[in-house]
């Protein structure tokens, strides 16, 4: 039997994350806390805001729906692609996570055409509590996303190395996975929210129905 393929770990094989991964991973969960509260605090100040009597409900651009497919997808690509490392699957792993990433870029330039939307329709950052909150909280995703996209950037760089070990960088990708169905679950608040959110359904949550 071939010594190196013997020392090969097999498909599905999972080795214990360094130290630094586990480092990594809890400071991970630590900021996703972080993050939460902060999402938090924005969605129970927009459902104050849109109990208002001059609160109007906003439609929504229709890129947006494109824009949750994408991040949905780049949500499964770098799942697999953590799951395809740790499989020394090089060549699929690299592909899916350069797909994880182009679908996170996308994403945000989908998101810029929404808001252009927005404008063109004249929903403007000032005037209705609807259209400022959106502004705003689709505006603090993005930077959210952005920070993941420079994550990924560093984590992409190493990955794309010839002579890179894609074994012992699962953990990184793995962590890059875990942050986009993170930011894919928040988006999929804020979508609900903004989109069937209406003043009569805030007031009647805030008992001034």
């Amino acid at each position: 039997m071939n010594s190196s393929a013997a020392l090969r770990p097999s498909y599905g094989s999972r080795r214990p994350d360094p130290p630094a991964a586990v480092s990594a991973g809890t400071g991970l969960w630590v900021f996703m806390a972080v993050a939460t509260m902060l999402f938090a605090l924005f969605i129970t100040a927009y459902v104050m805001r849109m109990s208002g009597e001059d609160a109007v409900a906003i439609t929504l651009p229709w890129q947006l729906r494109l824009s949750t497919a994408l991040l949905a997808a780049g949500s499964v690509a770098l799942q697999a692609s953590a799951s395809a490392a740790r499989g020394i699957a090089a060549g699929r792993s690299r592909r899916l996570l350069l797909a994880g990433g182009l679908c996170a870029v996308t994403f945000l330039l989908v998101q810029l055409w929404a808001w252009s939307a927005l404008l063109s329709a004249q929903v403007l950052p000032a005037g209705n509590p609807g259209g400022s909150f959106f502004y705003l909280l689709t505006a603090v995703h993005g930077l959210h996303v952005a920070g993941g996209v420079a994550a990924w950037a560093w984590t992409a760089r190493a990955a794309c190395n010839p002579a890179a070990d894609l074994f012992r960088l699962a953990w990184r990708i793995a962590l890059c996975a875990r942050y986009w169905h993170f930011l894919l679950a928040v988006w999929l608040v804020l979508f609900a929210m903004l989109g069937w959110l209406t003043p009569e359904v805030a007031r009647f949550i805030c008992g001034t129905a």
